[in-house]
């Protein structure tokens, strides 16, 4: 669970830089472009075509498509109908997307894991609750597609390690997920991009190196890795810790107004989810293999 604790905090930084300096700004198209093609450079060299699995590259490709394609095209136009509240609160129903994915694609049902998932949805709904206003069901719907392929893209990269093992070492071929992604980033520029919002500051063009490099590149590299040492549980309640990470982040550093209470009370929950998962998975074991 080390490389995903890493990458949570990477990711709590990233939250409060591109509300920050990049949204609003920054043309939305352009930074997940960029993001993906400083990723695709840092990979390239190690990238291997000849030698691995067809269905583990071609998992990979979908993988990089579903989870950095279509899950960006989604979430930043449903700032377009929702207000920031509004986006944050429908993005905590991830973990119930990666339990119910790797329980499909393993073929199996694991009511531990799905309750765990669903107590630390508990806990960043307590953090980010607030009033509904208007007509949200489109931005809801574009959300819930958001979280659907960013828990489908990772849980199928965690999939395909596990059913096509080969010994070459991940980052011989992680290059190709972001390869995938830039099959719909790049596209999705050229059609929708605006030219005329591209970064004009220094201070923004390092924000995106930034993203690119840790929080994109050594971030999914980490995260994909990490998946892989841990279960579908745990894997689940992670995917909701950069609520608490992301909020504390933004107060510590920005100065930002946080409900402090609802903040503590939220996390302390979610962690207890990963004690629940835990505890179910060992009431699972046979007698010979409890601890």
């Amino acid at each position: 669970m080390r490389y995903l604790g890493i990458v949570t905090v990477l990711w709590a930084f990233s939250f409060s830089l591109i509300g920050v300096y990049l949204a609003g700004q920054v043309d939305s198209d352009f930074a997940v472009l960029a993001r993906v093609c400083i990723a695709a450079l840092v990979f390239a060299p190690f990238t291997l075509w000849r030698g691995l699995p067809p269905r583990l590259l071609a998992g990979f490709w979908l993988a990089g498509a579903l989870q950095f394609g279509v899950t960006y095209l989604c979430l930043y136009r449903s700032f377009a109908v929702l207000t920031v509240p509004e986006v944050l609160l429908f993005t905590v129903l991830t973990p119930i997307y990666v339990t119910l994915l790797d329980d499909a694609l393993a073929r199996r049902f694991s009511p531990w894991s799905l309750l765990a998932a669903l107590v630390a949805v508990g806990g960043g709904v307590i953090i980010r609750f607030e009033h509904l206003e208007g007509d949200y069901l489109i931005g809801f719907l574009l959300l819930q597609l958001a979280n659907a392929t960013f828990a489908a893209g990772q849980v199928l990269c965690r999939q395909l390690l596990v059913r096509y093992p080969t010994e070459q070492p991940l980052h011989r071929f992680f290059g190709h997920f972001f390869l995938g992604a830039l099959l719909l980033a790049l596209p999705s520029f050229l059609l929708f991009g605006n030219p005329e919002r591209l970064p004009h500051t220094a201070m923004q063009w390092g924000v995106l190196l930034w993203m690119g490099l840790f929080a994109t590149a050594l971030g999914m590299f980490w995260w994909v890795k990490g998946s892989t040492l841990v279960d579908a549980g745990t894997l689940a309640i992670m995917n909701e810790l950069h609520v608490p990470a992301g909020l504390l982040v933004n107060v510590l550093i920005w100065n930002r107004e946080a409900n402090l209470p609802r903040l503590a009370l939220g996390g302390a929950i979610i962690v207890a989810s990963l004690w629940l998962n835990r505890q179910g998975r060992q009431a699972a074991l046979p007698a010979s293999q409890a601890p």
